[in-house]
């Protein structure tokens, strides 16, 4: 796979010196096209090899282009709050918005690559991380984001004397680490499990390219022209109102038009006192297992959907009741800000993760991609579509990462739902519950209906599934919701 880049490539100075002037005008013009469109961002990957060029390469990038507008992040070893979220936590706090270009170093590759490499996981574990990357980048792409991945390659004596090189200078010295060297004794093993990296994640939406470090002019044309001509087509393609065209088998209803909802028999039986009776009992359980010694070691992210006034609120503060104030924080999603619009869907549910000992509560979710913004038609349907796998995606990543994750849906009867409308309207210290976008979404049932039934059967797994609550006697729901969270929490300490 690196054959092509150990041939030794030169660009006389001549050469360079002919072609850099036009090929910084083009890349400057170009970044202040995306800038302008807003419609895409790029994302650049930048791995490789030691000694092969990296830094100068992305410095010469900076120098060339509108540093402004050129995010660069470099990650080495996790710090112990990033150590605390899933793996992929750091790398999504650090996506650029629409318009800009980010530019990571030491990204989601390199520790997979180095820790083979020296043995410190086993092959089946590497795989099942570059199986992760591919669904990333994937899920990264079909959101619009252009994804640059560039290898700078050496051949093991290059690599040699590019260090030797760097060592003999005063002035370059500093940049040569122990650990350098250390991967060059380890060079064939390295280079071997790079290869096997770069093969497996070399996709048609983000393929490596591969450069040849070992010479500075050569490298940086080569990088340069292939930015330029990434930002090009991408920006003719949204001038353009390009949008590739995807189509996905229909969701078909059940022939009997029997379902998860219409099926749940919603006035469940629970008077005042014995709601009472178990209401504190089961929130002094709650309390015990968010401060044992075996919470401390995980986090808990509650997710709460359901119909408007199915009682979402009611319940969460139940459960807020139980804990510290300084454990928990409440997470109350509406529509998309501009900032967050600027980012891939996920991207503002991943910074609301929580760190270890914690607890985050999600009012509305995630789940809103495919309940209201697929009724609604934000989205394109093959954007819902694959939502679902994006979700599961998401969500074993928390789970694997010693995320506890319990997801509520309540569900209220046509008439109790029209029942607490008028209620909301009556009393004035309830009338901020009630608007005009409650009464519209009442009249969608119909097309809601279908729509939560496809998330459950969708979205309901082995890590994450679903609760229903029947939510027409709201003491009964948050007597529910309760005793289901300590159940699962029970469970998953014992772990």
């Amino acid at each position: 796979m690196f054959e092509s880049a150990e041939l030794g490539h030169r660009l006389s100075k001549a050469d360079y010196d002919a072609v850099e002037p036009q090929l910084r005008t083009d890349l400057l013009e170009v970044q202040f096209e995306l800038l302008e469109q807003k419609g895409f961002a790029a994302v650049i990957l930048i791995n490789g090899i030691d000694g092969a060029g990296r830094g100068e390469t992305v410095n010469l990038l900076n120098e060339w282009m509108d540093p402004r507008h050129i995010e660069v992040h470099t990650f080495d070893k996790p710090t112990d709050e990033e150590r605390e979220r899933p793996f992929l936590w750091r790398f999504w706090r650090a996506l650029p918005p629409k318009g800009k270009i980010g530019v990571l170093f030491g990204n989601w590759y390199s520790e997979a690559i180095g820790d083979r490499a020296f043995g410190r996981i086993k092959k089946a574990r590497l795989d099942q991380q570059l199986a992760e990357f591919n669904r990333f980048e994937a899920m990264l792409a079909a959101e619009g984001v252009l994804l640059l991945k560039f290898w700078f390659h050496l051949s093991k004596q290059a690599q040699k004397k590019r260090l030797k090189a760097l060592e003999a200078n005063p002035d370059t010295r500093w940049r040569v680490r122990d650990s350098d060297w250390q991967v060059y004794e380890e060079y064939e093993r390295y280079k071997d499990v790079a290869e096997h990296v770069l093969r497996q994640t070399s996709t048609g939406i983000a393929p490596w390219v591969i450069v040849d470090g070992s010479d500075p002019q050569y490298r940086a044309v080569q990088v340069g022209r292939t930015l330029l001509e990434g930002l090009r087509r991408r920006c003719e393609h949204v001038a353009r109102g390009f949008r590739t065209r995807q189509t996905a088998a229909p969701l078909a209803p059940a022939v009997d038009e029997r379902n998860l909802l219409n099926a749940m028999v919603l006035n469940q039986p629970l008077d005042k006192k014995d709601y009472d009776k178990q209401l504190e009992k089961l929130q002094g359980r709650l309390a015990l297992a968010v401060r044992s010694e075996a919470f401390a070691s995980r986090s808990l992210v509650l997710v709460f959907e359901g119909m408007d006034a199915a009682g979402k609120g009611g319940a969460i503060r139940r459960v807020t009741q139980a804990l510290d104030t300084r454990q928990y924080h409440v997470t109350p999603i509406a529509a998309p800000s501009d900032e967050e619009r600027a980012q891939p869907y996920l991207w503002r549910f991943w910074r609301h993760l929580p760190r270890r000992g914690r607890v985050a509560i999600f009012d509305r979710s995630w789940y809103g991609r495919v309940l209201v913004e697929r009724v609604e038609g934000f989205c394109s349907e093959p954007d819902w579509m694959r939502a679902y796998a994006e979700i599961n995606d998401f969500e074993d990543q928390l789970v694997s990462a010693g995320v506890i994750v319990v997801k509520f849906w309540l569900s209220i009867s046509d008439e109790e739902q029209l029942r607490r409308f008028k209620a909301r309207e009556e009393q004035a210290f309830k009338r901020y519950k009630i608007t005009d976008e409650d009464w519209r979404n009442r009249e969608k049932w119909p097309l809601y209906e279908p729509a939560v039934c496809d998330m459950i059967d969708r979205t309901s797994t082995e890590n994450a599934g679903w609760t229903l609550v029947e939510a027409d006697n709201k003491y009964y729901a948050r007597v529910k919701v309760l005793q289901t969270l300590v159940d699962k929490l029970d469970v998953a300490l014992q772990k």
